[in-house]
């Protein structure tokens, strides 16, 4: 099958020569409990001064977004950007293993079109694209969670980061940034947080301008979302490989740790000299940064009965290998059903990309393989 709060460096300005592309979505939905929040009406000044169109709902629920045809449903809600409050349940924190001690959502949703999202099977309902307008609450909830979690709050590997706190689980933050100001604001909130925490989160994104010069005093780390050159046609409507490596770079000088998410890795053709090929050009992406910060996190290919099921109604015509014939069938800790590579291929792709992280990124850290 082919299958320590320190000076911060200034930054420097991006190598990147392509203007960046920002989503502007067709529709801006926003409830009236938004406007009860101060950032949820910046959040409508910033869609207002790009010209977008804005609908006050009447009442604090979305409707009307379902559609009898699957792809008219996806592409209107993938248009579609709502303001709504967090419910009170976005509160109580959940961990997620292995990236971080817990999970805290900015919004839900993404604006891309990855052919291999995983949101297809961990969110409900249209794929609209939900931003927070009570962001206050959703920061200072985060104290309470300090000094508690299971995976760097009582690690020794990972000690030196603190309590983390996962901000891309469900949503892109980078994507929506300049509609939301969301990121930026958690990245003030940690910077000021004199403690042992750290934020992370993971973007496909490269218009990281406005974070350069934010005082984040090193409590971010910023992660790329990168595949090898052959899966770029499954990323639609992502920024292109070499402008997040270049954004990467960016970041690195002004003084943020960063990161690689290599995700989801696959057995593309000529796989082991493809991936090779993505760690050289990101080690060139941060050949001039001084003693960069970076990890690694190596997250293969799955998929589940639902998902799958999502996803081609989605991407009708998609050749992403989602057969279960070329799968292991595995079970999850909540007992339900998931389809991994078979265990050689898996070891062989652990292997390889393992040694080559260290050829050509011999500075970075590898958190995870899952």
């Amino acid at each position: 099958m082919n299958l320590l709060a320190i000076e911060e460096p200034r930054s420097r300005p991006s190598e990147r020569q392509r203007p960046v592309r920002l989503w502007h979505p067709r529709r801006v939905l926003v409830t009236p409990a938004a406007f009860d929040h101060a950032h949820g009406r910046q959040i409508v000044a910033r869609a207002e001064s790009l010209g977008l169109p804005i609908e006050r709902l009447k009442s604090n629920r979305l409707t009307g977004l379902r559609d009898e045809n699957p792809r008219r449903a996806y592409a209107q809600a993938k248009a579609t950007l709502a303001v709504v409050t967090a419910p009170p349940t976005k509160l109580k924190l959940q961990p997620i293993p292995p990236s971080a001690d817990w999970r805290f959502d900015l919004a839900e949703g993404c604006p891309a079109h990855c052919q291999y999202c995983y949101l297809a099977g961990s969110l409900s309902g249209p794929p609209v694209t939900r931003v927070y307008a009570n962001l206050d609450a959703i920061l200072d909830n985060l104290e309470s969670y300090l000094g508690q979690g299971g995976v760097t709050s009582t690690s020794q590997a990972r000690a030196a980061e603190g309590t983390t706190f996962e901000a891309s689980c469900y949503t892109d933050p980078l994507g929506i940034e300049h509609l939301t100001g969301s990121l930026s604001a958690a990245i003030r909130h940690f910077g000021a947080w004199d403690a042992p925490v750290q934020m992370r989160f993971t973007t496909k994104f490269a218009a990281v301008e406005p974070l350069l010069g934010l005082p984040h005093h090193r409590r971010t780390r910023a992660r790329f979302s990168v595949n090898a050159a052959a899966a770029a046609h499954y990323e639609g409507g992502t920024a292109p490989l070499a402008d997040r490596l270049a954004a990467m770079g960016s970041l690195a000088h002004a003084g943020y740790p960063v990161g690689l998410t290599i995700a989801p890795i696959l057995p593309v053709t000529d796989w082991p000299d493809a991936y090779d090929a993505l760690l050289r050009d990101a080690a060139e992406a941060l050949a001039d940064v001084r003693e960069p910060d970076l990890t690694v996190e190596l997250i293969t290919h799955r998929f589940t009965p639902g998902s799958k099921t999502v996803l081609e109604g989605w991407y009708p015509g998609s050749d992403l290998p989602m057969r279960e014939t070329e799968r292991t069938r595995k079970l999850t800790k909540f007992g339900s059903v998931k389809y991994v590579f078979p265990s050689d291929l898996m070891k062989a792709m652990r292997a390889h990309l393992t040694e080559r992280i260290a050829v050509r990124l011999p500075f970075a850290r590898i958190l995870y393989w899952t």
